[in-house]
Formats: C-alpha cells, sequence, structure tokens
C-alpha cells in the first residue's frame, strides 16, 4: 500500500500574519510548519500501510524557498519520504495553479491512495483536492471519519451534518479526511533524528514538466484585490424583562425571517 499525503507549510498562526501590500498575499517567509490538519491525514496513511502490511507513506508539497520543517515533522512522525516542489514562479498561484503542480509531483510517486485535510487552515478554500482527483483522473471522497481498505476498494464513513454515509470507490483514489479522524502520533525523538537522513526530492517546474506562464501569478485565475478589516461588532440589545420579553424575542426572531 504506498500512500500520498498532501501536506502544506504553512506560516505559524502562533505568529502575528502579515500580507503582501502589493499582492495581498498572505507572506510565507521564514520558518513554516506543519499545517495541523494535515497531521490527521499522515497518521491515517500510517495506519492504512500498517494495516496493509507493507507499502510506505510519501508526503507531497509546495513551498517557497525550500522550506522543509514541516515535512520534517511529519517525516519523523513516521512517513518514508518526501517530495517538495519549490521554485520562485510559483508564487501567487491559486487553489487550481497548486493542484496542477501537486498533480505532477504524485504522479511520480504512483500512490495506491492519495490523502489530503478537507481543507487548509490558512485558506479554507476546500477545492484543492477535488481538483486533484480530478487532473489525476481518480475517483475522490470527501469528510471521510473513518477509511477501510481491502481488495483494490476504499471504504469511507462521510460525515454529513445528519451523521455518516457509506461511500467506496476502486483504487486508486483521493480522499480527504477531518479532523479528528484519527489521533496524530507525536514525533518521538528516534523518529525526529530519523526524519534528518531521509529522502527528501526538490523539484523545479520544469521537473514536473509545466511551464512557468501556467502556474504562479500567471497562471492564477483569481486575484485579490483588495483587503478591509472587518467590522467592528455592534453592541447588542439589551432587553430587561418586565413580563413582555417573549415579545422582544418573538421580534427578533422574525426580523431573522426565522419564523
Amino acid at each position: 500500500m504506498n500512500v500520498v499525503v498532501c501536506v502544506k507549510q504553512i506560516p505559524d498562526p502562533a505568529a502575528p500574519g502579515s500580507l503582501d501590500p502589493s499582492t495581498h498575499n498572505l507572506v510565507r517567509g521564514g520558518k513554516l510548519i506543519l499545517d495541523d490538519s494535515d497531521s490527521y491525514g499522515v497518521e491515517m496513511g500510517l495506519q492504512l500501510a500498517e494495516q496493509a502490511g507493507g507499502g510506505e507513506v510519501t508526503l507531497v508539497s509546495m513551498a517557497p524557498a525550500g522550506e522543509t520543517s514541516g515535512l520534517r515533522t511529519a517525516l519523523a512522525m513516521g512517513a518514508a519520504k518526501a517530495i517538495l516542489v519549490s521554485d520562485d514562479t510559483l508564487a501567487g498561484s491559486d487553489a487550481l495553479s497548486t493542484a496542477k503542480v501537486l498533480a505532477k509531483a504524485i504522479e511520480r510517486a504512483q500512490p495506491d491512495l492519495v490523502l489530503a485535510a478537507t481543507e487548509s487552515t490558512d485558506g479554507y478554500t476546500g477545492t484543492l483536492p477535488v481538483q486533484l482527483a480530478e487532473l489525476l483522473g481518480m475517483p475522490s471522497i470527501t469528510f471521510a471519519k473513518k477509511v477501510l481498505i481491502s481488495d483494490g476498494t476504499v471504504r469511507v464513513e462521510r460525515q454529513t451534518e445528519a451523521g455518516y454515509d457509506d461511500v467506496e470507490c476502486p483504487l486508486p483514489a483521493v480522499v480527504t479526511v477531518t479532523s479528528g479522524v484519527v489521533e496524530p502520533r507525536y514525533p518521538s525523538f528516534k523518529g525526529i533524528m530519523a526524519a534528518k537522513s531521509k529522502p527528501l526530492e526538490q523539484l523545479a517546474v520544469s521537473d514536473l514538466g509545466l511551464t512557468s506562464d501556467a502556474v504562479g501569478a500567471a497562471g492564477a485565475r483569481q486575484e485579490v484585490t483588495g483587503v478591509s478589516a472587518a467590522a467592528d461588532r455592534q453592541a447588542g440589545e439589551k432587553v430587561v424583562d418586565e413580563g413582555d420579553a417573549h415579545e422582544h424575542i418573538v421580534r427578533f426572531i422574525e426580523q431573522l425571517k426565522l419564523a
């Protein structure tokens, strides 16, 4: 069972973020960390490979300046190797451009299964995994809360507002996992030391057979034209109950068109 896990390396959420004043894009300089939402995919991949009795987990990521800190964390958890795509021309890539790059990198790993988070914690588009599936020509299942592999088929309990759906499809496939689907393991000291010597292949756009005008800001289909501060929250109405509080509540509900 060869599993590819898409890993995003993001600026530390604990540190104040900043935007490039000319592009309004998030500044991704300096040390990046493993997106917490991707740790669930890494753990799920490791468990599935163990349950299959063999195979390995390959990480695929796209990050500026050859940044590998987040990848090293995932390697320390137990992943076997990683592929990093890093190229100055990738700056300004939208979700679709990113999917094109990751798809080409994933093809090199020839996986049985591709795992990803439902969405990243610094972008929240939630569109990249299904774009990946389309580009790779694979079926996709989203919002998995449980994943089982048997006889060339992936079976998933797909989380919904009303509970979950039982869904299955043939492998290879792309599956997105929800937070809490498993409990990510903490990297051990032995794992951290081993991660330093694990294979980490770094690729440029040209290595993937893509041209610079197909990715980055040049290939983006969307553009951030402006950023403004959210409106200050207004003080709510305070009601003193003098026997008619229920009337205020009814009017409030009617204003929200909930009744």
